[in-house]
């Protein structure tokens, strides 16, 4: 029987893996549009991991971008000197699915660094507060991912704060309108809860802090891991 906990943990680190490739080959700079920072990180990932498929949007986003929502489709902006921006990719390793967020800064603006800092902070008190729950339905967890955007001084920008993720293509719901298996305020099921064959759900908590004052948001996006704790 496959270890499905061990291979999505495995899948992650190869993501994040791809993503320290495109920092030290100095690929996050100024110049370029979001759509060829995209494309040369989907081409480090066929070429380095043998990846060509994606289970889900691509996304680089920068500047006022990065006040947008995962659904909306936004124009494609050419980062700047000083700016800040965010990955959210879903390749998919070996037949496993990995879904990692993270945050850049370029420069060293302090607004920018800060809420790239506390999205990340928040992401490791929102794990260590997941392992804590006995029975947890979408809605509350979704409102606890809200009212930790406002704990650190922001909104949240997103519909959903997180979702399940397995071996592709993950369970689907018996619905395709239910959002059983999002968090999502209208998801009042026990996402705690195995799924319909007996096996433990994996689930991901991805923050997305937005200031609209200050026209920046910060993303960071993994999956939740007891050992983190």
């Amino acid at each position: 029987m496959e270890n499905t906990t061990q291979n999505l943990f495995i899948a992650e680190q190869k993501a994040k893996d791809l993503f320290s490739i495109v920092e030290q080959r100095g690929l996050i700079q100024s110049g370029k549009t979001e759509q060829q920072l995209c494309n040369e990180i989907l081409q480090i990932a066929q070429t380095e991991f043998n990846v060509a498929n994606h289970w889900g949007k691509k996304i680089v986003r920068t500047g006022v971008n990065t006040l947008q929502p995962y659904i909306a489709n936004a124009p494609d902006l050419i980062i700047k000197e000083d700016d800040i921006l965010f990955f959210d990719f879903h390749p998919i390793f070996d037949g496993w699915e990995a879904d990692l967020g993270r945050t850049y800064v370029l420069g060293n603006d302090a607004l920018k660094l800060k809420i790239k800092q506390d999205v990340e902070a928040a992401w490791y008190e929102g794990n260590n507060w997941y392992h804590k729950q006995t029975n947890l339905t979408g809605e509350a967890f979704f409102n606890y991912a809200c009212e930790l955007a406002k704990k650190y001084g922001y909104e949240f920008g997103n519909a959903i704060s997180g979702h399940i993720i397995g071996k592709y293509p993950h369970e689907q719901p018996d619905d395709p309108n239910d959002l059983c298996l999002d968090v999502h305020p209208d998801n009042h099921t026990d996402i705690l809860q195995l799924d319909k064959n007996g096996n433990k759900r994996h689930w991901m908590l991805e923050l997305h802090f937005i200031d609209k004052e200050n026209n920046i948001g910060a993303f960071f996006e993994q999956l939740l891991n007891k050992d983190l704790c």
